[in-house]
């Protein structure tokens, strides 16, 4: 039986359809699982590796509309793909409609991409203080004035969108934008269901997944949020009706996850899931933590390593190595330095060390939260108000 925590000891595998491949315009999922993107993570050579695992739709992390238009270098950089990588899924940002139009008109007249992800759930004080992100849906004119002018530019390149519950509990905008993301021609929506209050802390509300895909009809509805274990994707599936999952914090430091997604789910519809590899034993992770820096050093030159550093301790978590080799390995220079910190980490601790399971729910990356919201002043007053936010909400960096 493959590794599972005691909350899924239950769940069966996917029997033979069961579960349908879920459809993006003409792009079809299977698994339904979505990489979610991440800032800093979802670069070119993290989806190649993660790809190389298992089937998906793997998205870019976010770009911003002004920065692509403006030409600038890392916007340049982020929209890029790797040479094999189909489809080609970009995430894009902006808070008015003229430019995001204009900046997916230049992706997808230039045939850069196959799939547009739109971002209306980033909670960060630098993304809500100027109406962006998790901040638009409470204009939900505004909101759909975005959202059809992206449907528009975009032609026959289908258009998802991707929000949160809302700001908090007092605003909760999901369903609202649901049916206008529907109603605007978008392919299928994505619910983080969690508000932005909370960031990344407590439990996901996977009864709001169920609330959007019982509101939202005709286009797909994946889930996100808590999906540690290939086994909470076919839970909250089951449980909430949804389309599909998407994949966020869970697959740090653990690419091999979308196989053990890919196993569960099956290799296709009619056949059913199979049981799972467990998770790969430490020197497994030590080469796959070698490859994946080697294909950032390949992308980004030799600042590549230093991207590299923060994924460390996520892949050792789970293994009993000790905080001294986490240190070292978070100060290396270059892919020599790595290579001979794992050799000194396996000539000390046992090559076979297997995952610990009580780690397989312990939270990586963002688990801070709740935080109160912060708005730009007045932005509640007028919610069918159709002004964007200022200029300099646009004036972010893309990739977070």
């Amino acid at each position: 039986m493959g590794l599972r925590s005691e909350i899924n000891g239950e769940v069966a595998l996917a029997s033979p359809g069961e579960f349908a491949a879920a459809l993006i315009g003409p792009i079809e999922v299977w698994p339904p699982v979505v990489l979610a993107p991440m800032a800093g993570v979802t670069n070119a050579p993290f989806r190649t590796l993660c790809r190389g695992y298992g089937a998906g739709l793997y998205v870019s992390e976010m770009i911003t509309a002004r920065g692509l238009l403006e030409g600038h270098a890392k916007t340049h950089r982020l929209s890029g793909f790797a040479a094999d990588e189909a489809p080609r899924s970009i995430q894009l940002y902006g808070t008015e409609p003229e430019s995001i139009a204009a900046a997916t008109k230049l992706l997808t007249g230039e045939g850069r991409v196959d799939h547009i992800d739109l971002n209306f759930g980033c909670p960060m004080p630098k993304v809500t203080r100027r109406g962006g992100g998790a901040a638009l849906p409470l204009k939900p004119r505004l909101f759909g004035s975005i959202v059809s002018a992206v449907v528009d530019a975009a032609d026959s390149v289908p258009v998802t969108v991707k929000f949160r519950k809302g700001t908090d509990e007092e605003h909760l905008t999901y369903l609202e934008a649901g049916h206008i993301a529907e109603s605007s021609g978008v392919a299928a929506v994505a619910l983080h269901a969690r508000t932005a209050e909370q960031l990344y802390s407590g439990s996901a509300d996977w009864a709001a997944v169920a609330a959007l895909k019982e509101a939202v009809s005709s286009v797909p509805v994946f889930g996100n949020g808590d999906v540690w274990e290939p086994w909470d994707a076919l839970r909250m599936m089951r449980a909430t009706g949804c389309d599909g999952v998407v994949v966020g914090r869970g697959c740090l430091g653990r690419p091999w996850l979308f196989g053990q997604l890919a196993s569960v789910f099956g290799s296709d519809p009619a056949t059913g899931g199979v049981e799972p590899d467990d998770p790969p034993v430490l020197v497994a992770v030590a080469r796959t933590m070698v490859e994946h820096a080697g294909l950032l050093v390949d992308w980004a030159g030799p600042r590549g390593i230093r991207d590299f550093r923060k994924h460390t301790a996520w892949y050792l978590k789970g293994y009993a190595t000790g905080p001294s080799i986490r240190r070292n390995l978070q100060s290396v220079d270059n892919l020599d330095d790595l290579q001979r910190c794992l050799d000194d980490l396996l000539a000390d601790l046992d090559p076979a060390m297997a995952f610990d399971p009580a780690a397989l729910r312990t939270p990586r990356s963002h688990h801070n939260g709740p935080k109160p919201v912060v708005l730009p002043v007045g932005w509640l007053d007028d919610p069918a108000d159709l002004t964007p936010p200022p200029a300099e909400a646009e004036a972010l960096v893309s990739g977070g």
